[in-house]
């Protein structure tokens, strides 16, 4: 069909049945499969567990068939497929803006925006847009970031589309990008994204889980946008990431979950179970 019938994409994304609008469903449990733009295939100890686009497509399709998870975050390849299959109906569909600052360049944290645009979320009929901003004060390249994204925060408010901000405060350790996940951390990059753009009307911020409860109450108090949790890969304990999700949904701004490699590719490999834990997190708090 990709070969031959090209057009048909754009015919999928006309026909889709729209679902409630972002603010208006409640709890979300979006799956997040925007990694492979940037180079990043690696979960746990297979450097490729997300090069496979079938294997992939069939965990998110999964995924989304499963009672309480919401919508898909992806780049346009991987959006473009699931419109093929059907599975975006009433759906939550977010772009993914910036995948520039592959993983591992010299150029990481001049992140780019080499996915979707604003004009490309509002011609398609998606809901939101998600842009990464990775802020290193010793890196030049964040600067350029940090400009881009406030601009792009810009388009999607001129349109009323709602963008997810995923705010980090890093460093690179031995030639490898790594963010800060304290409490202070986190504050000050909530802080930072919150005041980007000429209004702050349509901007969440996706928000990574602290390890301590408390600490994740006091970064959240820096801003009064909306947030979802950013799950992240977990690494061996995926009972006490849960655990800190649930602690943390009960945070007054958190409007839910976005999470990728933990649900899509879980230690013991049941998507199925894996996503119906978070789901019922939701219901839960």
């Amino acid at each position: 069909m990709r070969a031959r019938r090209p057009g048909a994409i754009a015919e999928a994304a006309a026909r889709r049945p729209r679902g409630l609008p972002l603010g208006e469903r409640g709890r979300l449990l979006i799956v997040a499969a925007d990694h492979p733009a940037r180079g990043a295939l690696a979960v746990g100890g297979d450097p490729l567990a997300m090069g496979n686009r079938l294997d992939l497509l069939e965990r998110l399709t999964l995924a989304l068939s499963r009672p309480g998870v919401d919508g898909v975050l992806g780049t346009a390849d991987i959006l473009d497929d699931l419109l093929l299959l059907g599975a975006l109906d009433r759906k939550v569909v977010v772009g993914s803006m910036n995948r520039g600052g592959l993983a591992g360049a010299a150029f990481e944290l001049d992140d780019r925006f080499t996915g979707h645009r604003a004009q490309d979320i509002e011609r398609l009929g998606f809901d939101a847009g998600k842009l990464l901003l990775r802020i290193d004060r010793t890196d030049p390249g964040s600067l350029s970031t940090l400009h881009a994204a406030a601009r792009a925060i810009d388009d999607m408010a001129a349109r009323r589309l709602p963008v997810f901000v995923e705010p980090f405060l890093s460093r690179r350790v031995n030639g490898k990008v790594t963010s800060d996940l304290s409490p202070e951390a986190v504050a000050t990059s909530l802080a930072i994204a919150s005041g980007l753009g000429g209004t702050s009307a349509y901007t969440w911020l996706k928000v990574p889980v602290t390890r301590d409860a408390d600490g994740m109450s006091r970064a959240l108090a820096a801003s009064t946008l909306p947030v979802v949790l950013l799950g992240g890969e977990v690494h061996g304990d995926q009972d006490g990431a849960y655990e800190r999700w649930r602690g943390a949904l009960r945070l007054p701004t958190v409007q839910g979950l976005v999470v990728g490699r933990s649900l899509l590719y879980p230690a013991d490999g049941d998507v199925a179970k894996a996503v119906d834990t978070a789901a019922g997190l939701l219901q839960e708090t």
